[in-house]
């Protein structure tokens, strides 16, 4: 049964709550570290910051760095490092360099 076809504006809409619900989720879930989404998925919570300057600059917006990251984070950067970053173990850094995720 193929997918079903939307109209734009609610195609727009449904990726737009996934987009937010994912972003939820990565909040609630500091116990995961971007080394590890990156050693899994090829994508970190620095990666949909960009992707998101990235479509605003599309679209004429200048959204800086820190500004995006604080969208993604739900809070800024620096904050949120100092709360739940942790230092990436020795094997995480192997599995990063065996998976090449462009980081």
């Amino acid at each position: 049964m193929p997918a079903p076809e939307f109209d734009p504006q609610t195609r727009t809409e449904l990726e737009a709550a996934t987009f937010r619900r994912l972003v939820q989720h990565l909040r609630e879930r500091t116990d995961v570290q971007n080394i590890d989404l990156m050693i899994l998925s090829g994508f970190c919570r620095n990666c949909l910051s960009r992707w998101y300057r990235e479509a605003a600059a599309e679209h004429g917006i200048d959204l800086a760095d820190p500004d995006a990251r604080e969208i993604v984070y739900g809070m800024p950067y620096t904050e949120w490092r100092a709360k739940y970053q942790t230092e990436a173990t020795e094997e995480q850094k192997a599995a990063l360099a065996r998976v090449d995720a462009g980081h």
